[in-house]
């Protein structure tokens, strides 16, 4: 197969058209589908929830109920808090990415978000998950299974709706969690009437292929090839990567090496293009980054083989989209992993995949909000734009794009006015505004990103 074109180029659209037609034969090919044996490092795992962890003070006009729920892994800590005034509504929260502890924690939606919705009637629920690293099918179902125990646990009514928002990897399970796939595999269902991913990890494996596509293009532009994949070298290496790329990074991580400018370009359009922010937030994530592209690419273990594959990649070297002769022979002599996700992350008859897939099969309105970031990269909401487009479902998905580099930077006013325009077109039918995240013009316009974003973030540029 040939490499993937730039995410600025024509032929993308079809080979996604190609690959999620053939992930559709897949997720619905024979139901009884043999469960994966064990194996994987994550199935000998163990979690537990520290005594008194879920304890909380309600906001006034509210009552707060926590404690234990049956998690997939077994137990799980939750909190929920029910406005005095309910509307009958009920907002999932999914948290993000916990690390590797084995202490499992819950974290609430952010301060004034929360008091936004107990303000206004809606009642909230979170869960810990029964297990951490990235274990989106824990959070998927175990998230579902706190919604399916909310009148259990409270004493309260069922909810009447229920409507699941999340953060970075709980941006992945809310995106997640109203995929027909989901729908049609999860062990405990909820039927959510729309969602909001939030800095969400919503292009699923393509995560992972950028973490050592970039790791890999550091390597090679600075002439330190890799040969072989993992690369259990590179953490020992990085210093002579950093000397070849910068002047001298740790006293200026702007001061690039003309071999490090070829670097910067490529970081660029693997994350998402030319756009505003990023030459003032080029360095933010680097060493976060490169750590994650040093890793064995089974997703922590998640999987229980590599599942990482950059052989559709294109790298660009400099600004033009278009390939030079430079970059031709770049991309014909660089290494390539060659992991398959699909057989490391099969269908399961007991819910959904351990690395619930996004394909873009959605049937309620999904509102996603994304920074111009590079941490988990603004290029995951063109994949899922385009994902959802190939699928017939563009009507169904508004994507707002907030002005700045840092993960999950968003403002109070910028969180709710996101919901309440989700609440809006589900509930009334008003479809919100949004952002075009394909148009190559419009994302590198230097006001792009300004139609949503209430404050001008420090070190970035203010909008025109």
């Amino acid at each position: 197969m040939s490499p993937r074109p730039s995410q600025w180029s024509s032929g993308r659209t079809a080979l996604s058209a190609a690959l999620f037609t053939w992930g559709l034969s897949v997720a619905c090919s024979d139901p009884t589908i043999v469960d994966p044996a064990p194996g994987r490092p994550h199935d000998s795992r163990t979690f537990f929830v520290p005594a008194g962890q879920a304890d909380f003070t309600a906001l006034p006009g509210a009552t707060a109920y926590f404690g234990i729920h049956d998690g997939l892994h077994g137990n799980a800590s939750y909190q929920i808090e029910v406005p005095d005034t309910w509307n009958g509504v009920l907002v999932m929260f999914a948290h993000g990415y916990r690390g590797t502890v084995p202490n499992l924690s819950v974290f609430p939606p952010a301060t004034g978000f929360r008091s936004h919705l107990i303000a206004n009637g809606y009642a909230w629920a979170a869960s810990s998950y029964s297990a951490n690293y990235f274990d989106v099918r824990a959070g998927v179902e175990d998230t579902n299974a706190l919604a399916l125990e909310f009148a259990t646990l409270t004493g309260r009514a069922a909810p009447t709706k229920h409507y699941i928002t999340g953060v970075s990897m709980g941006g992945h399970v809310a995106a997640a969690a109203v995929e027909q796939e989901t729908l049609q595999r999860a062990a405990s269902l909820v039927e959510y009437a729309a969602a909001m991913p939030m800095c969400g990890v919503v292009a699923d494996n393509e995560l992972s292929n950028y973490y050592y596509a970039l790791t890999i293009a550091a390597r090679t532009i600075a002439g330190i090839p890799v040969t072989s994949f993992p690369m259990s070298d590179f953490t020992a290496r990085l210093p002579e990567v950093k000397q070849a790329l910068w002047v001298d990074y740790d006293a200026d991580p702007f001061d690039l090496t003309p071999q490090g400018e070829k670097f910067k370009f490529a970081f660029m359009h693997l994350s998402g293009g030319p756009r505003p922010t990023f030459e003032e937030d080029f360095p933010r994530n680097l060493d976060l980054l490169f750590v994650r592209g040093a890793g064995e690419g089974n997703w922590t273990g998640i999987l229980g083989g590599l599942s990482a594959n950059t052989t559709e990649v294109v790298y660009q070297l400099d600004f033009d989209a278009g390939q030079s002769s430079e970059e031709i022979v770049f991309n014909a002599d660089v290494f390539r992993v060659q992991g398959d996700f699909l057989a490391h992350n099969p269908l399961r008859t007991d819910g959904v995949r351990a690395i619930p897939i996004v394909e873009g099969h959605i049937v309620v309105p999904v509102l996603s909000v994304h920074t111009l970031e590079s941490r988990v990269p603004f290029g995951q909401e063109q994949i899922y734009a385009e994902r959802v487009a190939t699928n017939g479902n563009a009507s169904r998905l508004v994507q707002r794009v907030i002005r700045s580099g840092a993960h999950c930077d968003f403002t109070t006013d910028e969180w709710i006015a996101s919901f309440d325009a989700l609440v809006d077109w589900e509930a009334n039918g008003v479809v919100p505004p949004g952002d075009d995240v394909l148009d190559a013009a419009l994302v590198s316009d230097p006001a792009y990103g300004c139609t949503f974003t209430t404050a001008t973030r420090a070190g970035m540029p203010a909008c025109p």
